[in-house]
């Protein structure tokens, strides 16, 4: 059902979509790129609202720049392809900032930054995150992003298993099929929370790669586009120095999501 909603979603905003390139050099509308399946970032409900700290966030900024903005949902591994053929102005899906994304994109500041972690069943005999502790072990990602890379370069002697959205893996450890997984230590404090989740624990949060995880989640641009850059730039200072990300830092978190 949410890949039925979420093409619903992307129809409905199709025309902006289309007028996204013109809209621009206007100055007046943005169209922006989520997923939509990434709780409590960024998730399509039900009702095919979109909602989450990503949502909340790109509508702050865009109060700040005065600019009009809509949603587009797309699937994760086609977000930045989407992004190059202007479907979308901008990303904002909790994108972490790293050189090989900056090969084919242009990054804002970061606006938020937080390190991945393990789960694991509460009955799992597995005691330690590393290589050795892991060895042989079947452990889940969502694929493309950095905890799947993580996962990769860290724990060579596990399989790793790749999954298209973070609710197939969570289905698949609910149900014994994988060993463990990795992704955003908040993602998965928020998902264990929950009655789905009710199966597995925090087994570790991990101390992020600088190379691998980079700086943080920033927003993504086509390159080139410095003036769209610089007010986005410009707007998570401001709404950092006004208290605004602050009150919606406050609304799903009971920490600093910014990070060092």
């Amino acid at each position: 059902m949410r890949i039925s909603k979420r093409l619903a979603v992307a129809a409905s905003a199709a025309v902006f979509a289309l007028m996204a390139g013109s809209a621009l050099a206007e100055g007046e509308k943005i169209v922006i790129g989520t997923e939509g399946a990434y709780p409590p970032f960024n998730n399509l409900e039900a009702d095919g609202t979109l909602t989450g700290f990503d949502i909340d966030i790109a509508k702050a900024l865009c109060a700040e720049m005065k600019a009009e903005c809509t949603f587009v949902t797309q699937d994760w591994d086609g977000i930045i392809p989407a992004l190059l053929s202007k479907k979308f102005d901008a990303i904002v899906a909790s994108m972490s900032i790293t050189p090989e994304r900056q090969e084919k994109v242009d990054f804002t500041e970061k606006y938020y930054n937080t390190g991945p972690a393990i789960a694991i069943p509460k009955d799992s005999d597995i005691t330690e995150a590393t290589a050795a502790g892991l060895a042989g072990k079947t452990i889940g990602a969502q694929s493309s992003t950095t905890h799947s890379n993580y996962a990769e370069a860290f724990f060579k002697d596990a399989e790793l298993k790749l999954y298209p959205t973070p609710d197939e893996y969570k289905l698949d450890i609910a149900n014994g099929r994988v060993d463990a997984v990795i992704d955003d230590v908040v993602v998965l404090s928020s998902w264990l929370k929950t009655e789905d989740g009710a199966c597995c624990k925090i087994l570790k949060a991990l101390d992020p790669d600088p190379v691998i995880n980079g700086p943080g989640a920033g927003i993504a641009i086509r390159k080139g586009e410095t003036e769209l850059k610089g007010k986005f730039d410009a707007a998570i200072q401001a709404i950092r120095a006004n208290g605004t990300y602050k009150e919606i830092n406050d609304k799903y978190f009971d920490f600093d999501v910014y990070g060092g």
